[in-house]
């Protein structure tokens, strides 16, 4: 059967396209998912829950084996000098990040948009992309010229009536420290506190597969959803893309079609052209692959938001209260004041529960992010022609010392707020926090864990002495609170150590104008240099806005359906 539109990925752009270009009957729309379906009544309960931890750290829903360097590498080390590879949480299930994702809604800065004009991708302004944010979503709170009715995916917020001791603390010491309450963070952009904005309904998550494949979607005769569909190549005929190899059930299966929309992620869909021959013809070359375009940006400049967190132990009556099964309530967007940066440029959330098991139920985080960051040196490149090799990922985070400096600012305005009257009456203990392989392994979801970290919930909240002791042993990495706030060259080393992404990849082939070299897409998403190809994810991004990366990525692939529909 030959397809109109073959999908490549059913995550939050993927589903978007495949129910925007299904709604016209004459289209014929195949998505290749690698991971499982989400059907309506068969969504796993993980899934489901609005409290994320469980989705995120199942490994059913995971890429297994991607793993990246989220420090600066240099090559010219020898590689037992470099720092370690870390597993990377990419999302391998209909309705990718949205689906194991924390839900948070934003959108970014005006001045966001206005750079991707600025950088080559012209119709990608405030104006222009406001009505597509508003086209994705149904807002419950608000109305008015900033919010939309009538999308597919709920937003709402848990205002301070229901929020748990710690939260309302954080809020206080905000409120004491000078910022202003903002009820609506998705109205006009201002700086302040604000209840989080979260794609979920009646305590639900509702992913994009969930909101944009529903049942009546799904009828659609149109319409085909390949689960479990692993694309392993894309097929060329000359310089155009004639369809896609994809594994199901063992075999290899080819697919073809008028035109592929390559919806993978910033990481997956770079691979894809790369294994195409669509990158750096150097590059290509010493794999062995035959250069079909010669696009140098394919891979280049990947990007994500740098941070850190402070976090504590928080009294039992000040945990999560049962109203909810949310744990990230509060936000802050305030600006760092060093040279250059638009106004907003930090980002800081209030995490009231840190992990999925009970010891995560007692410690409290203050999630610090630069997401105006000016680090452009990651890459995506290939281990190996072979598809059953994952990428080589390197976001080289901290690249550009001015993340490091607002890193460094950051946790000394947190370690403030945390001396504060309010925090300070509802937790004790504070700690430098990293996202270690010791936290990861206790992460993982599983019986063991289930009755360590009960035990040891039970040992913390019984002795002040031996809860700072467990603190000390089995969850600091060598650093002290107090020592990083008087010392600015051991915090500068903890930054460097600990600080990682928010899974926020983006960039990898960036919309640009005809005559920027490193310009992989041009602004409908069409690869450059070959025919019947887009790449439609947030690897198109020119530069990774001030946002959670999830409702600009449905934006975009609202906004590029569109241009698909018209024939652009």
């Amino acid at each position: 059967m030959s397809w109109d539109y073959i999908i490549i990925g059913g995550g939050s752009a993927g589903s978007v396209v495949a129910n925007r270009l299904s709604a016209r009957s004459t289209n014929r729309v195949l998505v290749c998912e690698a991971g499982q379906d989400t059907p309506e009544g068969r969504v796993p309960p993980e899934i489901l829950d609005s409290y994320p931890g469980t989705a995120y750290f199942d490994p059913r829903f995971h890429w297994t084996e991607l793993k990246a360097h989220t420090e600066v590498i240099s090559h010219n080390n020898p590689a037992e000098n470099r720092p370690p590879l870390r597993k990377y949480e990419q999302a391998r299930v209909l309705g990718g990040g949205s689906s194991i994702n924390g839900q948070l809604a934003n959108r970014g800065a005006p001045s966001d948009y206005a750079e991707w004009e600025a950088r080559g991708a012209a119709g990608w302004g405030w104006d222009d992309v406001l009505p597509y944010f508003k086209k994705v979503e149904r807002d419950l709170d608000f109305d008015g010229p900033y919010h939309g009715r009538e999308g597919r995916i709920p937003v709402r917020r848990l205002f301070p009536d229901l929020w748990n001791g710690h939260a309302k603390a954080v809020a206080e010491a905000l409120k004491a420290a000078g910022f202003e309450y903002l009820p609506d963070q998705n109205g006009a952009w201002a700086e302040g506190y604000f209840p989080i904005a979260i794609s979920n309904a009646y305590d639900r998550r509702v992913s994009a597969a969930i909101g944009y494949l529903d049942p009546v979607t799904r009828q659609r005769s149109n319409l085909t959803i390949a689960t479990g569909a692993e694309v392993t190549r894309l097929i060329f005929e000359g310089q155009r893309c004639v369809g896609v190899a994809a594994l199901i059930d063992g075999s290899e299966t080819e697919f073809r079609g008028r035109e592929v929309i390559l919806s993978a992620g910033a990481i997956h869909s770079p691979a894809h052209l790369l294994r195409a021959g669509i990158g750096p013809p150097g590059a290509l070359g010493d794999l062995g692959i035959a250069v079909t375009a010669a696009l140098p940006g394919v891979g280049q400049r990947l990007m994500d938001h740098p941070s850190i967190a402070l976090s504590s132990f928080i009294a039992p009556a000040a945990r999560l209260n049962g109203l909810t099964r949310r744990h990230i309530l509060v936000g802050l967007r305030y600006s760092s004041g060093i040279a250059g940066a638009p106004r907003g440029d930090m980002f800081a959330v209030s995490i009231d529960k840190s992990a999925w098991h009970p010891v995560g139920e007692q410690i409290g985080s203050l999630l610090l992010c630069v997401y105006k960051t000016y680090s452009e040196t990651g890459q995506v490149r290939l281990a190996a022609a072979d598809r059953r090799r994952e990428p080589i990922v390197e976001f080289n985070l901290l690249s550009d010392w001015r993340d490091l400096e607002r890193l460094m600012d950051a946790f000394r305005r947190a370690g403030r707020l945390q001396a504060s009257p309010a925090l300070s009456a509802v937790t004790s203990d504070p700690f430098p926090a990293s996202y270690s392989e010791r936290v990861k392994k206790v992460g993982a979801v599983n019986t063991r864990n289930r009755v360590i970290t009960a035990a040891l919930a039970r040992l913390m909240d019984a002795s002040a002495a031996l809860r700072r002791t467990l603190i000390d042993r089995l969850i600091v990495e060598g650093y002290r609170f107090d020592e990083l706030m008087s010392d600015d060259d051991r915090l500068e080393e903890f930054i460097r150590k600990s600080a990682i992404g928010v899974w926020h990849a983006s960039c990898t082939c960036r919309m640009g104008a005809d005559g920027d070299v490193m310009a992989v897409t041009d602004p409908q998403g069409r690869v450059r240099g070959v025919a019947g190809l887009r790449v439609v994810d947030a690897s198109i991004f020119p530069v990774v806005p001030c946002a959670n990366t999830n409702f600009p990525t449905l934006m975009a692939a609202e906004k590029i359906a569109d241009a698909v529909l018209d024939g652009r």
